[in-house]
């Protein structure tokens, strides 16, 4: 089945497609950024990016989807990335598929992320045959939960969560939790 899912997506603005070895620079570039990073634990030295990137290469050759690299054809050849991946921990919520994105801050306020994270809805929904795709992010990311209310996502307050690999008392251990169904999906 994964070889039959289509390898890009085309919005009215953007390529989501798989990754480039030259995608590597720009990616470090972005990881290294405080602003982008700054929901994260911790920025990414080179090699840890790179890392990043094998690792979402393989969700792609292991499920035929995964976070797809964001290109703005004729303006950027990498913005970012956006798309869905299969979580490596495990909460009451798991084993799932959530969609995420992390985009370049000088493409930030173009409205790229719910653009393309709407796209990656609707692959999963549609050419992946998924029944339900999750979020999370911590509370004070209100970037991020507004990407998710555009696109259609409903909070689950009452199962926000303490983040599994980060200690209990971490400043970013509490996570708020977001999902959305197939039918959420077609409704919206």
């Amino acid at each position: 089945m994964t070889e039959d899912l289509p390898q890009e997506i085309k919005t009215d603005r953007l390529l989501l497609r798989r990754w480039r070895e030259s995608d590597g620079p720009l990616f470090a570039q972005m990881n290294a950024d405080p602003k982008v990073m700054e929901c994260f634990p911790s920025l990414l030295t080179r090699e840890e990016s790179d890392e990043s990137m094998r690792r979402i290469c393989e969700h792609f050759d292991e499920h035929g989807f995964g976070l797809w690299a964001v290109e703005v054809p004729g303006t950027a050849e990498f913005i970012g990335y956006v798309g869905l991946k299969y979580p490596t921990w495990q909460a009451w919520f798991t084993p799932c598929v959530e969609v995420g994105w992390r985009i370049d801050s000088r493409y930030w306020g173009n409205g790229y992320a719910p653009e393309a994270a709407k796209a990656s809805l609707e692959f999963a929904f549609h050419a992946a045959g998924l029944n339900e795709i999750y979020s999370f992010t911590v509370p004070h990311n209100l970037r991020s939960r507004r990407v998710m209310e555009k696109i259609g996502m409903t909070h689950l307050q009452e199962h926000d969560f303490a983040h599994p690999i980060l200690a209990p008392d971490h400043p970013l251990s509490r996570h708020v939790l977001y999902r959305i169904s197939r039918s959420d999906f077609a409704r919206s």
